[in-house]
């Protein structure tokens, strides 16, 4: 149903959907990145209305340009607004349960203990985002090994790196791995055009090194 993984996953948090010019900007990123990017609309208090009302919007321009659209920890918002899929953290369904009620949409899932991997994507999950947990046991463990010891547990299953992405670290994420990055300020606090293809020129730049 759905090609290759986005290469870009530009993570949102309750600041940047309360920003009116939010949806022009994530806009702008999809025409101007395509299928190389996949907007997350990720808020633990914006509400389910407001979430929806994105969802609907963004599924229009998804449509026009290949880009995905996900929704973190709501399956009942993706499936009625159509957009491409959900990504799952702790606080979500498990993917089993996703995938009873969504056989066939794209569902990513978190991971923050290498443990965790091999059965989270044989439970079906689509892809995996990885990044250590940031409770004071995880201090010590170096992001780039944790996303290697990841992509090597999760037999196939395609990873994302996240936590602490900037664009002077991708040629890490290729060199561990991954297929892809994820970050948050790093896309929408300044130009989030410029910054999108600043992280997939470097992105590029790694596979040249």
């Amino acid at each position: 149903m759905h090609g290759t993984i986005p290469v870009l996953h530009a993570l949102t948090n309750d600041l940047v959907l309360a920003d009116p010019g939010f949806v022009t900007a994530a806009t702008a990123v999809m025409h101007a990145c395509r299928a190389r990017v996949a907007i997350h609309l990720r808020a633990s208090e914006t509400s389910a209305y407001r979430m929806l009302d994105l969802a609907l919007e963004l599924r229009v321009v998804s449509e026009q340009t290949g880009s995905w659209v996900l929704v973190n920890d709501r399956v009942d918002i993706a499936m009625i607004a159509g957009v491409t899929g959900a990504q799952l953290t702790s606080r979500s369904l498990s993917i089993a349960d996703a995938r009873r009620i969504a056989p066939s949409m794209v569902i990513g899932a978190s991971v923050h203990a290498t443990a965790d991997a091999w059965i989270t994507a044989q439970s079906g999950a689509t892809f995996l985002v990885a990044g250590p947990s940031g409770d004071e046991s995880a201090a010590h463990v170096d992001p780039m090994q944790f996303v290697s010891d990841v992509v090597e547990a999760a037999d196939g299953c395609p990873v994302i790196a996240v936590g602490g992405m900037t664009p002077e670290r991708v040629h890490e994420v290729v060199r561990a791995g991954a297929v892809g990055m994820a970050a948050v300020r790093g896309i929408w606090r300044d130009d989030a055009v410029t910054a999108t293809r600043r992280y997939l020129a470097a992105y590029d730049e790694g596979f040249r090194r």
